[in-house]
């Protein structure tokens, strides 16, 4: 069995620095606004859908906020009035734990190891979402909220989600629930009922460029065809860059630029350059890539037919000497 900590996030993209050690959220003004505004106006709601496509900042903003929650417990007012925005200072002691996931008011729910331990489940299992009872016993030193971010609130199997609902219906004081959704619609009509849905949308070029800055990838003069071929997703864009998705692009457009007349060999190449191991590995026939030949008129197609009724073979099935 494999030591957990060894094991790959399931919510970090790769090459990119994970959402709870960015320290800046580009391109989602309006979702910032919102939260801030139900904060200063005592209107907080104990859980929060933060739902939009895959890859767009969204769990970025679930632990900016869940940092600056923790940073203003209730009842404490600033020194000059309520605060003017989600940031909270990158040496705060909140900032600096919850990078080390060592902040003992957040909790993050997400897929864990299955049961042989040795790779991570393709699902969020009740056995996670039951590891908030020991979270909820803890008591806070500070008086502080907690904080529950699930990501992604899509992958929870029936047994979480009923579980998780548990305590949408009766939370815990003082906890806020921030709930990552990329497909909201997935979730159970109770769960969405008792959330307040904070959208976002996908990033326009320029704040994709800069998201891709500080994740550490400039994009460079490859901006506008990483924009349009990821839709403004931040996570879309560093796949294309990981797996040499611009280049592989190209090549399409250049074997397809004279199509229906298009060159069959460089397809073939190109599709087998970007086939996964197991295809690779697959035996292939020279067979196989000869087009289909016309039917020859009159000759019955091939399929269901009568009892007693011979099929008919078509010529080009025949093995040749």
């Amino acid at each position: 069995m494999a030591d957990p900590m060894d094991l790959p996030e399931p919510d970090r993209v790769e090459g990119a620095p994970h959402p709870r050690e960015t320290e800046h959220l580009v391109g989602h003004p309006a979702a910032e606004a919102a939260f801030l505004e139900a904060f200063n106006s005592g209107r907080l709601h104990h859980a929060w859908m933060i739902s939009g496509p895959r890859g767009i900042g969204k769990a970025t903003l679930a632990w900016k906020i869940a940092r600056f929650l923790r940073a203003n417990p209730p009842g404490e007012a600033g020194l000059f009035g309520p605060p003017a925005s989600l940031d909270t200072p990158p040496d705060h002691p909140v900032t600096q734990q919850s990078r080390a996931l060592a902040e003992p008011g957040i909790f993050l729910l997400r897929r864990g190891p299955n049961d042989k331990g040795d790779r991570l489940s393709d699902q969020l299992r009740v056995d996670e979402v039951r590891k908030m009872r020991a979270f909820f016993g803890l008591s806070v030193v500070d008086g502080g909220r907690r904080v529950v971010i699930v990501d992604s609130a899509d992958e929870m199997n029936t047994g979480a989600a009923n579980a998780l609902l548990k305590n949408l219906e009766e939370p815990p004081s003082g906890t806020v629930f921030l709930l990552v959704t990329h497909a909201p619609t997935r979730l159970l009509p109770t769960i969405r009922s008792r959330c307040r849905e904070l959208r976002v949308a996908p990033l326009a070029p320029d704040a994709l460029a800069a998201a891709l800055t500080g994740a550490g990838h400039p994009p460079g003069d490859d901006a506008p065809a990483l924009s349009e071929l990821a839709g403004g997703s931040v996570g879309e864009a560093l796949r294309l860059i990981n797996g040499d998705g611009l280049a592989l692009y190209a090549k399409l457009c250049a074997t397809f630029e004279r199509s229906p007349r298009y060159d069959r060999p460089r397809a073939i190449a190109l599709a087998d350059s970007t086939a996964g191991a197991a295809n690779r590995a697959r035996p292939r026939r020279g067979r196989a890539l000869r087009p289909p030949r016309p039917r020859p008129a009159g000759r019955p197609r091939l399929g269901r037919h009568p009892a007693g009724v011979e099929r008919t073979r078509r010529p080009w099935c025949r093995r040749q000497p």
